[in-house]
């Protein structure tokens, strides 16, 4: 399948809230107006065609991702002057994929925000987080 109607990824235009900041051939840099308050600078890279999850990528998805990546990076730097990221993709529900269209996280992150030093592994490593077996 690469097009789902209802898919907020599939139909970026269809949200007045969605910018298209970049674009390649098969991707988007896409920046989410209600999601600047609190990560500001945030975006992600989707695929143009509806892949459900990071797997599904074609090996030219994966290239143009890498591409905007860097696109990203140059423009979050200059805009914004970040003192570091957070990158990455959650696949399936379990991981917390909200949308099931692929999408990768380029979070722009502060020395002055309250979970400074804190990344992606902080939130799962943590006891509480242990598998009851």
């Amino acid at each position: 399948m690469s097009y789902v109607e209802n898919c907020t990824f599939c139909n970026p235009l269809k949200d007045h809230n969605q910018n298209i900041v970049f674009e390649n051939e098969t991707c988007y840099f896409l920046q989410h107006n209600l999601e600047q308050d609190v990560l500001e600078g945030s975006g992600v890279i989707v695929p143009k065609k509806h892949r459900e999850n990071t797997f599904d990528l074609t090996k030219q998805e994966w290239n143009d991702t890498y591409e905007l990546l860097h696109a990203a990076k140059n423009y979050l730097n200059e805009k914004f002057s970040p003192d570091g990221y957070t990158l990455g993709w959650n696949v399936g529900e379990v991981s917390n994929q909200t949308i099931l269209h692929s999408h990768f996280h380029v979070i722009p992150r502060y020395n002055d925000e309250a979970f400074a030093g804190k990344g992606i592994r902080y939130w799962i490593k943590q006891s509480e987080n242990k598998r009851v077996k």
